[in-house]
């Protein structure tokens, strides 16, 4: 079985910083890529930030130049430092792992609970 397990959520007022971790446990024998999504309450869930084994990163528009993804394969973990936030950002932030159970399996994806995020004054 596979965990993912988010912390750092909370209440921040505009302008501020918050970094989520999100760490994977279980049966893993590698992972593809992870992901940060979110979702406001009458909103679909989008992608935030994703960062593949080889380091490559992609955000999405909205968040450039403020959030930062990073990982530690060691540790199978995944950080988002998000900066300068605004009360836009406020959402449910869910992780996300690409990843295989066991060589020659195919890659699937798996959820975090979520965590949420508040940004007001």
């Amino acid at each position: 079985q596979v965990q993912l397990v988010e912390s750092g959520g909370g209440l921040v007022q505009p302008g501020g910083s918050l970094r989520l971790s999100c760490a994977a446990s279980g049966s893993i024998f590698s992972i593809n890529a992870m992901g940060w999504y979110r979702q406001a309450p009458g909103k679909q869930r989008e992608l935030v930030a994703r960062i593949i084994s080889g380091g490559s990163t992609n955000y999405a528009d909205s968040v450039k130049g403020r959030f930062t993804i990073s990982r530690d394969n060691a540790k199978n973990t995944v950080y988002l430092q998000m900066n300068s936030l605004k009360p836009e950002d406020t959402a449910v932030y869910y992780c996300n792992a690409d990843l295989r159970v066991r060589v020659g399996v195919r890659i699937q994806g798996y959820w975090g609970q979520g965590t949420q995020v508040t940004v007001s004054s």
